[in-house]
């Protein structure tokens, strides 16, 4: 009987011991907060986030090192997901869901803007919210959108996105231009037709009067710039 007892024993203290040896929720939490401060920097407004614990119940060994990284495919930004590993041999892995708010002004179209509308200052307003909830690629600044044209029509209080502005055409197709061939120590002017339109920067090709056609660098005001 006594070693029956003392089996018994020996099983509950067992047992209690695998209750008691789970992994405590508080470096776990701790690793996931500072792996998102890290990855978060830089972003633009006030950045939070938000992530449901692990649970105190876990049935996860006892770790000290953990691994942190974004799941595959993921971004640090709205509502993602974390891989979180212990760095201990045999260790085990979870995944954390995660929402990254981020507090911030964009902008958004004051009136209707049309396709191939100049856009200006009066033409833009300011709202502030979760740029998380919002469309990837929407714009903060002004100045990303001013002076460009619209791609596409959208109705009022719209946000703005980059995907729906581009720059001006300065350069039209068949149009006279004239090319400024520039080297060391020297500066030639020509006139010719551009065989392309182009925006402000980009690549154009241009038939002179001799007929030869050239690559040049579209720019304002009718000119294409060709170097050597």
């Amino acid at each position: 009987m006594g070693r029956f007892h003392l089996l018994i024993g020996c099983l509950v203290t067992l047992l209690a011991s695998a209750a008691i040896a789970v992994q405590d929720p508080g470096p776990v939490r701790k690793a996931v907060e500072d792996y998102l401060r890290v990855q978060t920097n830089g972003l633009p407004g006030e950045v939070s986030f938000t992530f449901r614990g692990l649970d105190p119940g876990n049935q996860l060994a006892p770790c000290g090192a953990f691994d942190v990284s974004l799941a595959p495919g993921a971004r640090a930004w709205g509502r993602t997901n974390l891989t979180v590993r212990c760095l201990a041999q045999d260790g085990w892995s979870i995944f954390v869901p995660v929402h990254i708010h981020v507090l911030a002004d964009y902008v958004v179209t004051a009136h209707p803007l049309v396709q191939g509308q100049t856009i200006a200052n009066a033409d833009l307003a300011r709202r502030h919210g979760d740029l998380s909830d919002l469309p990837a690629g929407v714009i903060t600044d002004e100045h990303q959108a001013v002076g460009r044209t619209m791609s596409i029509s959208i109705a009022a209080g719209h946000p703005l996105r980059a995907d729906m502005i581009r720059l001006p055409i300065v350069v039209q197709q068949n149009q006279t231009v004239k090319v400024v061939s520039r080297g060391p120590g020297f500066q030639v002017s020509n006139e010719g037709k551009a065989l392309n339109q182009g925006t402000d920067g980009q690549v154009i090709q241009v038939r002179l009067a001799s007929g030869q056609v050239v690559s040049g660098i579209a720019r304002a005001g009718g000119i294409v710039e060709v170097g050597f």
